[in-house]
C-alpha cells in the first residue's frame, strides 16, 4: 500500500515560478509513488477578504495549473477543499484541543496580525485548519516550502496531543522538502521569499507571464556591485537568479560554477529568462487547452473530491468516537 500525501496552494495572487519550483514541479515527480491529494485550499484565503468573483475565479484557474504543470488527474486527487465538509468539521474538533499559547507564537501569525489594525479569528486559526487539512487524510508526507515547516510542525504537536488524550487516531505526517528550489526569493527583495502577494510588478514572474514580461522582470532583478558573477563573493540576487536557473535545469553546482564564473550580469539574467521562458511556455499551451474543454475542468474537481470524500468522512467518524460525541453508527 503507497504512502499518503497532501499538500495545498491557496487561490490568491498568481502562481509564480516559485510556487512551481518549490511544489509543483516536486509534486509532479513524486505523485506517482505515493496515494497523492493536492487540494486548492480556498477556506484558508478567506482569512482575509476575497472579493467572491474573483476568488471564484481563481480556484479554476489554480485548478488549471495543477494539471498544466503535470499533475495526472487520473493518479492523482485534484480537488477544493471547501467541496469536503469533513475540513472545516475536524477543524473544530481539533480547536478544541489546541493550546491558545501555541497559536499566538506562530511567526506567520505574528507577522500577518502586526500588519493589520483588526485580526479575524480565521487568521489565528488557520494552523489548525492546516493540521485539519493533512490529519483529514492521515496523510504520511506534506510536501511543504520550508515557510510551512513550523505549521507541520503544529500539526504534529496537535496529533500528538490528540492521541495522548482520545487513543491512537492520527498517523503522524511528516515534511518533504525539494533539494533545489525550496525558496526562490524575490527578483526584487531578494532577502525575502517570493510572494503570491507581495506589491509590486517586479516582483514574481507569473506562470501566465508572457515570455516579453518574463524577459522584462528578470532583466531588472537586483543583483549587486560586481561587475560579474563571483561565487565566493556575490549577493543575494545573484545568488536567487542562479538558483532560479539550476531549479530549472537540474544542472550540477560544479557545471553552474564552470558555465556562469565570470559571466556579466546581463547574460546572466539573458540566459535565466530564456531558460525560464523554455520550461513555462509548455505549461501555459496546457493551461490554454484545459481551460478552453467545456466542462473537463469541473469533472477533474468533481471527481478529485467524490475519491477522497470517503476517506475524509471515515477519520471525522473516528475522531467523533474517540471524543465521545454522537455518530451514526
Amino acid at each position: 500500500m503507497k504512502a499518503r500525501v497532501f499538500s495545498g496552494v491557496q487561490p490568491s495572487g498568481n502562481l509564480h515560478i516559485g510556487n512551481y519550483l518549490g511544489a509543483l514541479k516536486n509534486w509532479v515527480k513524486m505523485q506517482h509513488n505515493y496515494e497523492s491529494i493536492f487540494c486548492i485550499v480556498d477556506l484558508h484565503a478567506i482569512t482575509v477578504y476575497q472579493p467572491p468573483d474573483e476568488l471564484r475565479s481563481k480556484i479554476k484557474e489554480i485548478a488549471a495549473l495543477f494539471l498544466a504543470a503535470g499533475i495526472d488527474p487520473k493518479h492523482s486527487s485534484v480537488m477544493v477543499q471547501s467541496a469536503v465538509p469533513g475540513h472545516t468539521e475536524l477543524a473544530w474538533m481539533l480547536t478544541c484541543v489546541t493550546p491558545v499559547g501555541w497559536l499566538e507564537r506562530m511567526t506567520q501569525y505574528k507577522a500577518k496580525a502586526a500588519a493589520q489594525e483588526t485580526v479575524g479569528d480565521g487568521l489565528l486559526q488557520y494552523p489548525v485548519l492546516m493540521a485539519s487539512d493533512i490529519l483529514l487524510y492521515q496523510a504520511n508526507i506534506v510536501p511543504v516550502g520550508d515557510d510551512q515547516a513550523q505549521h507541520l510542525e503544529l500539526t504534529r504537536d496537535i496529533a500528538q496531543r490528540f492521541n495522548s488524550l482520545y487513543g491512537e487516531t492520527f498517523v503522524m505526517p511528516e515534511t518533504k522538502l525539494p533539494a533545489v528550489g525550496a525558496r526562490i526569493m524575490g527578483l526584487d527583495e531578494p532577502e525575502k521569499k517570493m510572494s503570491k502577494s507581495a506589491p509590486g510588478s517586479g516582483h514574481a514572474v507569473a506562470l501566465l507571464d508572457p515570455p516579453d514580461v518574463v524577459r522584462k522582470k528578470i532583466m531588472r532583478a537586483t543583483t549587486d556591485s560586481n561587475p560579474a558573477v563571483d561565487f565566493s563573493t556575490m549577493g543575494p540576487g545573484v545568488r536567487n537568479l542562479l538558483a532560479i536557473f539550476q531549479a530549472f535545469t537540474e544542472w550540477p553546482d560544479e557545471k553552474m560554477r564552470a558555465h556562469f564564473t565570470g559571466m556579466r550580469y546581463g547574460d546572466l539574467k539573458k540566459q535565466v529568462a530564456e531558460v525560464v521562458i523554455e520550461h513555462i511556455e509548455p505549461l501555459q499551451k496546457r493551461y490554454q487547452e484545459i481551460t478552453c474543454e467545456p466542462g473537463y475542468l469541473e469533472g477533474v474537481l468533481r471527481e478529485g473530491a467524490e475519491r477522497v470524500r470517503p476517506i475524509a468522512e471515515s477519520t471525522v467518524e473516528l475522531v467523533k468516537q474517540r471524543m465521545g460525541l454522537y455518530t451514526r453508527s
